[in-house]
């Protein structure tokens, strides 16, 4: 009886050092796999399903963990096991992993090539499942003051009015701006309504005085800049 108390403890003893928290507590992070490292910020599971079933659902639902990220609160919560909660601590953790990202490039950063800007955004944006027009206020000294999204669209079409693009950066008093936007096509080839609102952009501009000084658009790991690409 004795022992077979002893063999009982000497399990439960066993079964917690292999659980998630605690490998990652002797072994850190990295020796987890991706569906551990999910289970983990999910949480606890409910009564149907557990936290390592909910992982599971969500890497055989999402294509990979970009395709993850890309999902809000309300699109998450459709995988059985995720409730608003859930949903919205895994949102807050991709977002965490977003800034990490971009750290490296906070505010007042030089912006001195397509490329520091494509760098950047690119952690933000290539995830995303729709057009999203992002904004980006430089200084005198081509610094960049605030970045912030101005429009969302459709998954191949974005709508923007230069207005939109222009209340910020005038009410901001920036010197320039650098209009971005992603392609959810993987393709970085500018399309004529691209070009069109970026030949619409400068115009304003230079009414405002405020110079438009590239159109950068974001797909994946590439990018397209119309300057380098000499569109404008």
């Amino acid at each position: 009886m004795e022992d077979h108390h002893r063999n009982r403890e000497g399990s439960a003893k066993m079964q917690n050092h292999d659980r998630p928290r605690e490998r990652l507590v002797r072994l850190g992070a990295w020796a987890l796999s991706t569906q551990e490292l999910l289970s983990l910020l999910i949480g606890s599971g409910t009564s149907a399903v557990s936290a390592d079933d909910i992982a599971h659902a969500l890497l055989d639902r999402y294509a990979s963990l970009i395709d993850m990220a890309g999902r809000d609160v309300a699109e998450l919560q459709n995988v059985a096991g995720m409730g608003q909660a859930k949903s919205a601590a895994l949102c807050a953790a991709f977002e965490l992993a977003h800034r990490i990202q971009a750290e490296p490039f906070v505010d007042r950063t030089s912006v001195t090539s397509p490329a520091v800007l494509a760098r950047l955004l690119a952690p933000r944006m290539r995830h995303l499942r729709k057009e999203t027009f992002v904004v980006v206020l430089l200084n005198a000294a081509n610094q960049i003051m605030r970045h912030t999204s101005v429009s969302e669209g459709s998954l191949n079409a974005v709508m923007i009015h230069p207005r939109d693009v222009f209340r910020l950066a005038i009410a901001e008093s920036a010197a320039a701006i650098i209009v971005v936007h992603n392609h959810p096509s993987g393709n970085t080839e500018p399309s004529s309504e691209d070009i069109t609102i970026t030949r619409q952009l400068v115009e304003a501009g230079r009414i405002v005085d405020i110079r438009v000084l590239d159109h950068i658009i974001i797909a994946g790991d590439d990018y397209t800049s119309f300057v380098e690409r000499r569109l404008m």
